[in-house]
Order: structure tokens, then C-alpha cells, then sequence
């Protein structure tokens, strides 16, 4: 059975990659799920102000549960195994180490959304995980309306 990494951030734009995982188990997929958040490591303000790096770690824990809670819904609402993982650091980096640590033949996310700073990193990632992963890594785009020339 595949392990396939899911990566999301908790924007309805990272359940595309969800849905198209949903459209490949319709079809005959036979999958075991890794669903991953990555926090940002906590800057110096934040490890100043809680004092406890315990505190932060509860933090980043619980907030990237949050994240998870719709892309694990949906896959375990359709009968799939989902394990939830909630990592700290670097992205990018974190994501392919994922890979290796949970023993994933694949990747399912989303590309970025197109706008501002937060796509911007956004579509660093999905670079980086195209670039890097050590397995074959699925983009999945918002799709096109048709235009009424299309049609």
C-alpha cells in the first residue's frame, strides 16, 4: 500500500490537494495518508515572552492539530487511514525529511495561491518539494473556469 505525504497549511486552497487524493481513491487508489503541518520555528520575540520553550512546543502542537482537522476529516469520513503529523522548523526542509521519517512514496499538495507574501512562500515550498523529494510529487491547481470561447 502507497504512503503519500498531504501537506497542508489550513487554507481551503491546501484541500485541493485533499480532493484530488479523494478523486484517486474513487478510482481505485489504495493509499495510507500522512497529513503534515509545519509550524514556523518560534522566532526570538516569541521565546522571550513565553519564557518556556515547553509552552511554545504546546502552542505550535495545538495549532497545527487545528490546521489538520479538515483534510483529516474528509479523508477519514471516506474510510482511509490518515495519520497526522505536526512538525516544527523549515518548511520545505521539513517536509521532504517527512518523506524519509514516515516512509512516503508520494506527494499531494497544493500549489501555491497566487498573490502576496504568503503565496510567495507558498509556492517556495511546492518548488522546493518538486526539486527535492526523493519521490514523485503531485501539484494540484485551483481549476480554470471556462471561458464562453472555451466552451
Amino acid at each position: 500500500m502507497l504512503n503519500i505525504l498531504i501537506p497542508v497549511d489550513g487554507s481551503s486552497h491546501s484541500l485541493l490537494a485533499v480532493n484530488h487524493a479523494m478523486r484517486l481513491v474513487h478510482s481505485g487508489l489504495r493509499a495510507h495518508f500522512v497529513v503534515a503541518n509545519v509550524q514556523e520555528t518560534a522566532t526570538l520575540y516569541e521565546m522571550v515572552v513565553a519564557h518556556d520553550p515547553a509552552v511554545l512546543e504546546k502552542v505550535n502542537a495545538e495549532a497545527g492539530h487545528d490546521l489538520l482537522r479538515p483534510a483529516v476529516a474528509l479523508l477519514e469520513a471516506a474510510g482511509q487511514k490518515v495519520e497526522q503529523v505536526v512538525a516544527t522548523g523549515d518548511p520545505a526542509n521539513t517536509l521532504v525529511d517527512l518523506l524519509e521519517t514516515h516512509g512516503c512514496h508520494a506527494v499531494i499538495m497544493a500549489a501555491g495561491t497566487g498573490g502576496g507574501l504568503r503565496a510567495a512562500l507558498l509556492g517556495s515550498v511546492t518548488q522546493h518539494l518538486v526539486d527535492h523529494a526523493p519521490v514523485p510529487v503531485t501539484v494540484v491547481r485551483e481549476p480554470v473556469p471556462l471561458s464562453e470561447d472555451d466552451e
